[in-house]
């Protein structure tokens, strides 16, 4: 008569004799020689500096400096994805009440809010590559014509 204990034993030993199996087969079939393990494990490609092969012409990845970005180019490419739907309190351009609190501090505190963050803005509306110039002209930008 088998106890109970015998009978939680018996899967266990099951999958564990399964498992042992499994390994030992794929083991000896598996090629364990130097060279095949080197060929399992060689790099899938090479990498070259630029100018190291003498057949292929350098990579050429000069930009021409297009200068500063007017203020409706910084607007149209970080600001308005915030400006024109009001994410997180911003101001949408346009809306003179919306802004006309804000303008009431002047442009040198808009200009600092807009440089440094301000409330749920982050410092430069995240655009880290606009120069606090490029920033003051979309500042500029969003509140021309109120």
């Amino acid at each position: 008569m088998s106890t109970l204990k015998d009978l939680l034993t018996l899967p266990k030993l099951t999958v564990a004799a399964f498992a042992l199996f499994s390994t030992l087969s794929f083991a000896s079939t598996a090629d364990m020689s130097d060279e095949a393990i080197a060929e399992r494990i060689k790099p899938v490609g090479d990498v070259y500096l630029d100018g190291e092969l003498p057949d292929v012409a350098p990579a050429t990845t000069e930009v021409a400096d297009a200068g500063p970005r007017d203020g409706e180019t910084v607007y149209n490419t970080k600001c308005m994805a915030c400006h024109t739907s009001g994410a997180a309190g911003a101001p949408i351009k346009g809306d003179a009440a919306a802004w006309s609190a804000r303008i009431a501090q002047g442009n040198d505190t808009l200009y600092k809010h807009a440089i440094e963050g301000f409330n749920a803005m982050p410092a430069k509306g995240t655009c880290m590559d606009c120069s606090d110039d490029e920033i003051k002209a979309a500042v500029d930008f969003m509140i021309s014509g109120l």
